[in-house]
Order: C-alpha cells, then sequence, then structure tokens
C-alpha cells in the first residue's frame, strides 16, 4: 500500500510527499519516504553539486521496474519557489527551463514528483556555454575489474597533481569514478572537451595495459578501462555528487577521499550507510568552489596531440 501523502518542512518551506510507503528500491525496502531521508541528510551538499545548474531530472513514476523518464522541462504545476534556467538546443532549434537547484526544498520536491537520480550541466545559468566544471569519467568497460579502476585513479591523481589541479573523486554510484575538477568559465564546451581528450591520452600513454580513450565502442578491449572524454559535450550530464541511483540497491555517487579509493567498496555506499557516513565526515567536495584551474596546459597538449596527427574529439555533439 502506498499509504497517506505527508508534509516535509524544508527550510521555511513544506514540500506534500505523495504515497510516502511506496517501495522504490526492493533490495533494501527503501520507499519514497526514505528517499526524502536521505536527500534531507545530506541536504548541503546534494545543493551543492546541483547548485545553478540546469538539471535533468530522471523520474521513475511508477517505481524502478516501471519506465524511467529523462525530464528535462520543468512540468506544469511547479511551485512558484522553484527556479528554473532556460537552455537550448540548437540542432532540434527548441529549449527547456530545467530546474535550477538553489535549496534543499527544490530536491525534495522533484523526489515528490518520483525523481531518483540528479543530473547537472557542468555549467551555470549565469552563462550556460562556458563550464566551470571538467569532469573526468573513469568508466570500465564490462570486463574491466574494480582494482583497474582502482590503479587509473592513482595515475589521475598523479597526472593532476603535477599539473598544480586539484581533483574531487567520487564513486560514481556503479562500477566507476568519476573526478571533478572547478575551472575559469573561460572556454566553450568543445575546448573543454579538448582539454578533456588531451588528458586522456596522457593517461592512456602512462597506463596503456588498462586505458583507451577510442570512441566508439565495438572498437575497445572489453577488459579496458575508457576516460570518457565525451562527458564534457554541451547537454551531456552524469549523476552528480549524492545521486542516488535508479538501482535496486540505491547505490549513491558518493564523494570519497582519494587515499580511500584502494579500499573503497561502492556497492557498499547506499542511501542506508551514506548518511551516517556525510554526518561523520561531512561533505567531501565542501572546498570544491574555493578555487577554480586553467585549461591552458591541457589545450597546449591538445594542440601538440593534433600537429602529431591525432584526431580531436569525434564523438557527436
Amino acid at each position: 500500500m502506498a499509504g497517506k501523502a505527508t508534509v516535509i518542512e524544508v527550510g521555511d518551506l513544506e514540500v506534500r510527499v505523495s504515497n510516502p510507503d511506496r517501495v522504490y528500491f526492493p533490495e533494501l525496502g527503501a520507499t519514497k519516504l526514505d528517499l526524502v531521508r536521505y536527500y534531507l541528510a545530506v541536504g548541503d551538499g546534494i545543493v551543492r553539486a546541483l547548485r545553478e545548474r540546469p538539471c535533468m531530472l530522471h523520474r521513475f513514476p511508477d517505481g524502478l521496474a516501471g519506465e524511467k523518464v529523462h525530464q528535462k522541462r520543468v512540468p506544469n504545476g511547479a511551485p512558484p519557489w522553484l527556479e528554473t534556467v532556460r537552455v537550448t538546443f540548437p540542432r532540434y532549434n527548441r529549449h527547456a527551463d530545467e530546474v535550477c537547484v538553489t535549496k534543499p526544498a527544490d530536491v525534495i520536491w522533484a523526489v515528490q514528483m518520483s525523481t531518483v537520480e540528479f543530473h547537472p550541466w557542468n555549467s551555470r545559468r549565469a552563462d550556460v556555454e562556458r563550464p566551470d566544471e571538467w569532469r573526468i569519467d573513469l568508466d570500465p568497460m564490462p570486463d574491466c575489474p574494480f582494482g583497474t579502476v582502482r590503479r587509473v585513479a592513482g595515475v589521475v591523481h598523479e597526472v593532476l597533481d603535477e599539473l598544480g589541479i586539484t581533483g574531487y573523486p567520487k564513486t560514481s554510484g556503479g562500477r566507476g569514478l568519476h573526478v571533478y575538477v572547478r575551472i575559469a568559465p573561460r572556454w566553450g564546451f568543445a575546448e573543454v572537451r579538448r582539454a578533456a581528450l588531451a588528458f586522456a591520452r596522457e593517461v592512456e600513454r602512462r597506463a596503456p595495459d588498462d586505458v583507451t580513450t577510442t570512441w566508439w565502442r565495438k572498437d575497445r578491449d572489453p577488459g579496458s578501462l575508457f576516460v570518457d572524454y565525451n562527458q564534457n559535450a554541451r547537454d551531456h550530464t552524469i549523476a552528480s555528487a549524492y545521486s542516488v541511483r535508479g538501482v535496486p540497491a540505491a547505490t549513491v555517487s558518493t564523494p570519497v577521499r582519494w587515499d580511500e579509493i584502494a579500499d573503497v567498496e561502492p556497492m557498499e555506499l547506499t542511501i542506508r550507510t551514506v548518511p551516517a557516513r556525510y554526518a561523520e565526515l561531512g561533505d567531501l567536495h565542501a572546498d570544491i568552489d574555493d578555487q577554480e584551474f586553467s585549461l591552458d596546459t591541457l589545450l597546449e597538449w591538445a594542440d601538440r596531440d593534433e600537429r602529431a596527427g591525432l584526431s580531436g574529439p569525434n564523438s557527436p555533439e
């Protein structure tokens, strides 16, 4: 039984949550209300991860067994306090007013609308066309063990250190890892992606037995790890820090310290375990906005690679 609606106080606002007892995550027996409580427990962290960014919502109106809806446009009937940002899609001559999270109540409203996952852009509404976040996505192929992901994360950390750049790692909520870097919003998406590819190629040079930057999936070794530079393309999104994933185990894309990666078990980071971790450690990405970094050196690497005959990013925008 779904049960009666309940009203959740979030700061100075109230959010009505319908069907609070509906089971969303069968492996844990976790309900819609459990999901609300999880996002309240990590409220500062999830808001920091989403703040001022256009955000796609991954909704499950009929639970995880039903269809997943990729919601870009804010539906009619949203509360007047919910903020939005307009983004355009030139290829289709369309636009959308997407959720722009600025406070915890926005997150809880989205959960009421059956949202499980939050997928923000890597730019903010002040200038949607200039990213302020470079994303390094360590995406294992089907036969790639997590031990390989751990090893490659070490190489990523090494290269970032040599560049004088601070990266903020997190689990993906699946089998991979993400590393986020704050960058000055000076470059468009195409240049950020060129820089990301140049970085990925440097990681591949240092770990050639583990890493591939081959774009077409059919051409990759199934045991390799793909450094997915294309996650920096315009309108490409990945689950934010503290986003729950739409899987029965309710795993969470969780910030971790670099020194934890050797031992972290991503499948143990769920809506049941992350709140206590958050209460103990706080938000490990709390200072991510304190400094921003330049892509100049990486763009020089990109120029060097292209002069040497390597192609630029060749996947579609």
